[in-house]
């Protein structure tokens, strides 16, 4: 082979080495540019899930401050409705109060005790009525079967009239509070 060719050879392989360099370069720039294309992307992304956490984060807060406030909140209502749970009984015991007071004084004044039992009748029967409109229902005891849901036997007699677990005499009588037995009637049972 001549010089020429060899020269030629070397002049193409001499070129077609730094085209393959080139090529490698400008193929390294180009991933370099997606590389740092991507790295951008990740870092905006990483920006957006940084920012959406703080956002959910200080969401958190405020739904943990607005559930201690619920919290207060409903046990102060607690508090005070259990402090004024009778407030309602009491307003309507007032005028009832009121009547057995004007009784009271009325009877001192003219010592006639017709007009104090009068009085202590209708005051009576107010809180009767007061108290049968808020509920109350008493227990019926006489004549009935014997029943500990209900009645709390203190003695057993004989009875020659009823027959045996009757109730013969009612000694306290018992009561219920709509559905509810807040005090069971004091009995004796026939035995």
């Amino acid at each position: 082979m001549s010089t020429d060719n060899k020269t030629e050879e070397q002049d193409v392989n001499t070129t077609y080495a730094a085209d393959n360099e080139q090529t490698a370069e400008n193929q390294g720039d180009a991933a370099a540019q997606d590389s740092q294309a991507d790295a951008s992307e990740e870092a905006s992304e990483l920006e957006k899930v940084r920012v959406q956490a703080e956002e959910n984060y200080q969401r958190l807060l405020r739904v943990q401050a607005d559930f201690d406030n619920f919290r207060r909140r409903a046990r102060a209502e607690k508090e005070d409705f259990a402090k004024y749970a009778s407030l309602k009984l009491i307003e309507q015991l007032l005028p009832i109060v009121d009547n057995f007071d004007r009784a009271l004084s009325s009877s001192k004044e003219t010592k006639d005790f017709d007009a104090l039992a009068k009085g202590l009748d209708m005051t009576y029967r107010g809180i009767d009525q007061l108290l049968t409109a808020e509920g109350l229902k008493r227990i019926e005891a006489v004549g009935q079967p014997f029943n500990p849901e209900f009645h709390q036997a203190v003695m057993q007699v004989e009875s020659d009239e009823h027959e045996e677990g009757i109730v013969v005499e009612e000694l306290q009588k018992g009561y219920i509070l709509k559905d509810k037995v807040i005090r069971p009637a004091m009995v004796k049972v026939s035995v």
